[in-house]
């Protein structure tokens, strides 16, 4: 196999530390985004997207928004997106 394995995703879910949490709209409903789902594109980058809970309570619609630019959350997924090559790297196979 090797090589000619195919894989066809490679995605990882962070919890957004409280201090870089926002809040966003859609769908006419306020969310707090708490988590990054960070996926490897086969050129190499990543693509993230934030998820969250409705600001008013409740279970609410899944919903994705799109990360703010700036350089904490840039961080947060190049320190995520490596910390989860360690832990794939190190990985002991089938329990």
């Amino acid at each position: 196999m090797g090589s000619d394995l195919e894989v066809s995703a490679l995605a990882i879910n962070v919890t957004v530390p409280q201090a870089l949490r926002w809040t966003d709209t859609r769908r006419g409903e306020e969310f707090t985004l708490t988590t990054l789902n960070v996926r490897l594109l086969p050129d190499g980058h990543v693509a993230v997207k934030a998820y969250g809970r409705p600001v008013a309570g409740g279970r609410g619609a899944y919903v994705s928004c799109p990360v703010p630019e700036g350089p904490e959350l840039a961080n947060l997924v190049t320190e995520a997106a490596d910390r989860a090559g360690e832990l794939w790297a190190a990985h002991r196979g089938l329990g």
